[in-house]
């Protein structure tokens, strides 16, 4: 009877806490599944910053726009569109990659006498604003030249590049340089080339097909080679009348990262700029949104997302997955925080579109270089 006992209460010890067991994975599995899976974050932009009309918010909270030259509210960019068509490529998706150009050429695109893409559009598609934006351009024409290839059941993708590319080499600019942007009703261009708009990627592609020669995508390719840098930090513009860099006190990272990024894709990677981020992170567990550049210390209290997205694929690109792996588990933290918003990088009940957008790319690209 003892021994029955005995065997039994065991047996009920062991089913309890099975349970209980049972009962915390599940808990924690709902926890962790909000940080690891990538797919939430897609769907968070898809339910959460999407506008009536498809375009992509850049904030989930409206605001109302006091100048046409910053963007607020459920305003939509031509650099969330680039993004987002950048993630149907690298997911393979050309249903979601031919909705995006459908917005592109429904929305952004100005088609009269020159085909260019507005840099920003009202919530209802509309635009206020005569010019379109270098680096947006760029990341666009890149995807469209990747989708062509990718998937040539579709013939509208290479000409439509063709036309956008075109009009950027007639109007958009100065002494041989691409610059920052070109105002097409004033017809007015800066003189300035930022070092974050010199896509070597897109660039390349345009030059594979002949909308840039082989003469021009060399100039660039010089100007990041032999780009100046105080052993960490890179400039922030390259000023064309001159033919001067000139850097910022107050350094964004963001920048920094794409810069990186760029050289990367040269086989030319930026090894002081990743051991100081390295550093940072080993000694700070976190990296912010900018730096001095003079006494390399933080300048800003705030992490950022895209940060972390950014270093992630300069990590991949200098083929540093362990590097990747820290970088991504410090990212996800920052995921779902907001219990109203699943999958997105909400705090105070906002985020920035590009806060989310980048993040996608990173673990796409992450989870491709994993297979």
């Amino acid at each position: 009877m003892t021994k029955r006992f005995s065997t039994r209460k065991k047996t009920i010890l062991a089913i309890t806490a099975t349970l209980a067991f049972t009962g915390i994975f599940f808990i924690t599995y709902s926890i962790l599944q909000n940080r690891e899976n990538p797919d939430m974050t897609a769907a968070f932009i898809e339910e959460h910053m999407r506008n009536d009309n498809g375009t992509l918010a850049t904030y989930l909270k409206p605001a109302p726009s006091e100048r046409p030259d910053i963007v607020a509210g459920r305003e939509a960019l031509s650099e969330s569109l680039g993004l987002w068509m950048q993630y149907a490529i690298l997911s393979g998706d050309q249903a979601r990659f031919d909705e995006s150009v459908q917005l592109l050429t429904t929305y952004f695109l100005h088609q009269n006498k020159e085909t260019y893409i507005w840099w920003k559009l009202r919530p209802d598609g509309r635009s206020d604003v005569t010019t379109n934006a270098l680096g947006d351009d760029l990341r666009i024409l890149d995807a469209l030249l990747k989708a062509s290839r990718l998937w040539d059941n579709n013939e509208s993708y290479l000409p439509l590049a063709k036309r956008i590319g075109s009009t950027l080499q007639a109007s958009s600019q100065t002494k041989g340089y691409l610059v920052d942007y070109h105002d097409f009703e004033r017809n007015e261009s800066p003189a300035v080339l930022s070092l974050v708009y010199a896509d070597i990627s897109a660039l390349r592609e345009m030059k594979q097909i002949g909308i840039l020669s082989s003469q021009d995508y060399a100039r660039y390719q010089d100007l990041l080679f032999h780009m100046p840098n105080d052993d960490v930090f890179y400039p922030k513009t390259f000023q064309i009348g001159s033919g001067q860099y000139e850097y910022d006190t107050s350094v964004n990272l963001i920048d920094q990262l794409i810069v990186g990024i760029h050289l990367a894709e040269m086989n030319h990677p930026p090894r002081e700029l990743i051991s100081f981020l390295k550093e940072e992170f080993q000694q700070n567990g976190q990296l912010v949104g900018r730096y001095h550049r003079e006494t390399r210390k933080p300048d800003a209290a705030y992490e950022s997302p895209a940060v972390y997205a950014l270093a992630i694929i300069l990590a991949l690109k200098t083929d540093d997955l362990p590097w990747a792996q820290q970088l991504y588990d410090r990212m996800t933290q920052f995921r779902g925080q907001d219990p109203a918003y699943p999958g997105g990088y909400v705090f105070d009940g906002n985020t920035h579109a590009f806060d989310n957008l980048f993040p996608l790319l990173a673990e796409a690209m992450l989870k491709n270089t994993a297979r």
